[in-house]
């Protein structure tokens, strides 16, 4: 199911289905409203963005609440998550699943909300888009990797190549298509067991991950192992991880990791810059085929991710 494509002067709603935004990152809140409305967009905040209700978080039923309304609202045309956080898992009991079936829009954000990328395309078919959020992707002086891409794919309905941020890596070689799902590694885990999880069959498995070592990598790795995960993908991206690709004394890097624990599969493995932590952002639509080549050290989408209203 493919949602409609953004136009200027379209009006996109902003949730925080994960952490709320405070005083402390406010500004950086602002700043990336503010660089929304340079694009030609409206932007309408949802209630909860700044609720504490929890002490810690917006209640799951808030944040549920803001979700659905702005499905529900023909005059939002797009939705673009805050940032990330511990939590958005906690809001997927209250989601109106036939709501977001009956009206389908661009869903963006990354981190924590690739468990809520990946549950609504796997609960409803609606693809959904891994890339910026407000606060930590155009909060923070965008870089032009992340405003060309960000046009490409949801104003321009890119398909084809999507162009390098930086230098690639064959990790395992050969090519491979299929259907994307994936963003960061630890928070997908939350799904695993929940009717959430997704279905990995002819997969293209994105990941990326932040302030992980080596031991993390392998127990997530290997727990996607145990739940059949490598069983069934047919190629694995794996995007910028901060805080272990930059240290200089880091003597394994995931995808070090990753072909040790997949050792017995045969699956092309491609290493890239193009999405993840503190650095520039594709858009990657979850739910959208794909082909990688890990010798040509290319990845294109082969199909209409959005459509034109």
């Amino acid at each position: 199911m493919l949602p409609p494509r953004l136009n200027p002067g379209d009006t996109i709603g902003i949730a925080a289905p994960s952490s709320p935004v405070t005083q402390e990152n406010e500004a950086q809140y602002i700043a990336g409203i503010e660089f929304l409305e340079t694009l030609g967009f409206q932007v309408v905040p949802g209630r909860h963005v700044y609720s504490t209700s929890w002490g810690y978080s917006a209640a799951p039923q808030e944040k549920a609440d803001d979700l659905n309304r702005m499905f529900a609202n023909p005059a939002i045309h797009a939705i673009i998550c805050a940032q990330g956080g511990p939590n958005a898992n906690a809001c997927l009991s209250y989601l109106d699943w036939e709501v977001i079936r009956a009206n389908p829009k661009i869903v963006l954000g990354i981190s924590d909300i690739t468990v809520l990328l990946n549950a609504i395309t796997h609960r409803t078919g609606l693809i959904t888009f891994h890339g910026n959020d407000v606060m930590w992707g155009f909060g923070r002086h965008p870089a032009p990797y992340d405003v060309d891409e960000f046009k490409r794919c949801l104003i321009g309905g890119r398909i084809g190549p999507i162009p390098p941020n930086g230098p690639r890596k064959t990790v395992r070689s050969g090519a491979a298509e299929g259907i994307l799902w994936g963003g960061n590694l630890g928070c997908l885990q939350k799904l695993i067991g929940t009717p959430y999880f997704p279905d990995f069959t002819d997969a293209i498995f994105f990941v990326e991950a932040i302030g992980v070592k080596p031991e993390a990598c392998d127990h997530l790795f290997h727990q996607l192992q145990q739940a059949g995960v490598f069983d069934r993908v047919h190629g694995v991206i794996v995007g910028f991880i901060d805080g272990l690709q930059n240290d200089p004394g880091a003597t394994h890097q995931m995808e070090d990791v990753l072909v040790h624990i997949t050792a017995d599969y045969t699956f092309p493995v491609l290493k890239v810059d193009d999405f993840g932590h503190n650095c520039p952002n594709t858009v990657l639509p979850v739910g959208g085929r794909a082909r990688l080549d890990a010798d040509a050290q290319t990845l294109e989408i082969l199909e209409p991710v959005v459509r034109t209203r």
